[in-house]
């Protein structure tokens, strides 16, 4: 027996709001998801590493306090409580979101897992579901690739880290992006020993390489960072875990720590949906390959979210979703616009970016200039005593921004007014250097950055 309906969607993350709209709109809809709603991002993601970082932060403001000349000690840290209460505080929120979305007429909830059966049929559990219009936004899960002698010992991913209520005392992470940096923040800054193996040169390598290189020495401060070197192997030795790396050149490490992170980035669900017996084209890395329309090559099936063959990024997921209602439940024709996709590492300094980085300039032969300032030697800079930050601006010679990256004291701010510029301004610098900047905020940086972008 099969149950047909107006509007699939396959994944409660970002799609979640995608069956809304549609039940909303009138439309008999299934929404199918195994886990709590919300997806990577509530659950298991953004959402709870934030809270987590919040916590560091504050621990390390308090030893930071003597800059100001006050006398203040961390003398405990509830680790447990800090846990247990990002977890009290996100798990309602999934909780109540599955309760509203339950009693939604015209939404059916299927929590369990999809298959599909063909182009706009999924099993669900042994029933059958189909529907004129499908959308895939089932997201992405941690990768773990095949390294020798991994499968026999215990590891964490981003997922069970964030919830484990026992504080490692020293910890290996194997990966060097951006989850791995921000939960070796997170961690090293609660009393954690951290241990982070890279193989490229760098960490955080895909930013502007004079982000990644500042990093990296900061990182290097807090943590044993070995970059340039791969894992080869893992193997359990008495309590603790052994990852064996080498470098190109053939030098070898053996790096040991109490627990063993694994985080070396995300891959799509495309394979436990079986998304070829639908049509549905993936490319290389098995994401869903879409149109400007968020199409994929499977008639009546849209795709968003991590899965797709877009950014990864919440945010991005959160703008598909619009272009997809829009498409999908209204009927129309919206192109999505991934113009100016901004992005942010929430360690500390944070690091923030949006556009080309110059690596990418001189691999494409494209002309530009640079822009820097330093954020300590800017007024709210040396009020807030930072030792370290800057903003790097990449522009064409005729004015056009091509870049523009960031390390320092909210970053995750500050790249917003470059992201207008580009995306609803005119992309040019004048944007930045002729917008009036409250004095002495964070964001002169900004400005002083641009304006020396003009100089060059």
């Amino acid at each position: 027996m099969t149950s047909h309906y107006d509007v699939l969607v396959i994944g409660g993350g970002t799609g979640n709001n995608v069956a809304a709209a549609a039940a909303d709109a009138g439309l008999e809809t299934a929404l199918v998801e195994p886990g709590p709603l919300g997806g990577t991002c509530l659950n298991r993601g953004c959402n709870p590493s934030k809270m987590l970082i919040q916590a560091a932060t504050a621990a390390n403001h308090v030893r930071d306090a003597e800059k100001f000349f006050l006398d203040a000690s961390l003398d405990d840290i509830d680790y447990e409580a800090i846990i247990d209460d990002m977890d009290e505080t996100l798990s309602p929120l999934a909780a109540g979101m599955e309760d509203s979305y339950r009693a939604k007429e015209q939404l059916t909830l299927y929590k369990d897992e999809a298959t599909f059966v063909d182009e706009r049929t999924v099993d669900v559990n042994g029933e059958r579901l189909s529907a004129e219009k499908v959308v895939v936004a089932a997201g992405s899960r941690p990768l773990v690739p095949p390294i020798d002698g991994l499968d026999t010992v215990d590891y964490m991913t981003s997922q069970e880290a964030l919830y484990s209520r026992e504080q490692p005392e020293s910890l290996v992470i194997l990966g060097g992006g951006y989850i791995a940096v921000e939960l070796g923040y997170f961690f090293e800054s609660l009393g954690t020993d951290v241990k982070i193996v890279e193989m490229m040169d760098s960490l955080v390598p895909r930013e502007d390489p004079d982000v990644s290189g500042s990093f990296t020495e900061i990182a290097e401060q807090r943590h044993e960072v070995y970059t340039g070197h791969r894992a080869t192997a893992v193997e359990a030795q008495g309590d603790s875990v052994t990852v064996h790396a080498e470098t190109e050149a053939g030098d070898e490490a053996a790096v040991s720590g109490d627990e063993l992170l694994v985080a070396l980035g995300r891959r799509p669900n495309t394979d436990t949906l079986q998304v070829d017996a639908a049509g549905i084209e993936t490319d290389d890395r098995g994401f869903i390959v879409t149109n400007d329309h968020l199409e994929t090559s499977a008639d009546g099936v849209w795709a968003q979210g991590d899965i797709a063959d877009n950014a990864m990024f919440k945010h991005s997921g959160d703008y598909e979703t619009q272009v997809t209602i829009e498409n999908v439940v209204h009927g129309g024709e919206r192109e999505a616009d991934f113009t100016a996709m901004p992005h942010a590492i929430f360690t500390e300094p944070q690091m923030a970016g949006v556009g080309k980085t110059e690596a990418e300039l001189e691999e494409a032969g494209q002309e530009y200039v640079v822009g820097r300032e330093e954020l300590p030697s800017t007024p709210l800079g040396r009020a807030k005593k930072l030792d370290d930050g800057f903003v790097k601006v990449l522009a064409a010679p005729d004015g056009e921004i091509l870049g523009c990256h960031m390390l320092g004291y909210e970053a995750s701010t500050m790249i917003h007014e470059v992201v207008v510029a580009m995306r609803a301004g005119s992309g040019d610098i004048t944007d930045i250097t002729e917008t009036i900047h409250a004095h002495p905020t964070l964001n002169k940086v900004v400005e002083y950055a641009f304006e020396d972008a003009t100089k060059q």
